[in-house]
């Protein structure tokens, strides 16, 4: 798995998940199809009146969610941006041109009313629940930062194997501390709930 693959899937999934934050700090959640994919970037369009487009220019911060046939969560965290005015057009004619339906929502010049956003920099999660153990993996767009998540076993580990025997996904591995395998953790915490002495750390 790579970053090209996840926007491969997130293409052919179509209709993604926008969360964005309003005025009032509440989540927002909508489905858009309206999305183009560079190799680098991802534009998508709505309407200047819509309270999405508002969020997006008081805030930027959205993050987008696809889920495959296969069991697949893609799920990416950006901040939006909109495009420059001088290649508006540009970006709108090409998502009109890939997503046909378009011109029936906003029919010759009404396309107007619209607005591009695009996402150069974004972190990127992968979690595969279709196979076993489970498989989840991070990837970087240009300058998006990874924050860790899940959990890891310090060196306070005094070799019980507790969290072994609890773990659903069995990603963790015997050693002088054990350690968990970050690519198959299910992220579910029984290991922090259950070690005996707290060797388990959240991060």
């Amino acid at each position: 798995m790579d970053l090209q693959t996840c926007l491969k899937k997130l293409q052919y999934v179509g209709v993604l998940a926008f969360a964005t934050v309003d005025g009032q700090g509440n989540p927002q959640v909508r489905n858009i199809s309206a999305i183009h994919y560079e190799l680098d970037a991802i534009y998508f369009f709505t309407a200047w009146g819509k309270d999405f487009c508002r969020e997006l220019l008081a805030d930027g911060r959205v993050q987008i969610l696809g889920y495959t046939k296969f069991k697949e969560m893609i799920r990416l965290s950006a901040k939006a941006a909109p495009v420059p005015e001088e290649g508006r057009r540009q970006w709108i004619d090409t998502i009109f041109s890939e997503q046909p339906y378009l011109s029936n929502v906003y029919p010759g010049d009404t396309r107007e009313i619209g607005m591009v956003f695009e996402i150069r920099d974004a972190a990127v999660e992968y979690f595969h629940l279709g196979v076993n153990p489970i498989f989840r993996g991070n990837y970087v767009m240009g300058k998006g930062k990874i924050t860790p998540k899940g959990y890891r076993i310090s060196e306070a580990c005094i070799g019980c194997g507790t969290c072994l025997q609890g773990c659903p996904q069995r990603c963790i591995r015997e050693g002088a501390s054990y350690v968990i395998a970050q690519e198959h953790c299910l992220h579910c915490g029984n290991c922090f709930e259950n070690c005996p002495v707290q060797a388990v750390q959240r991060l």
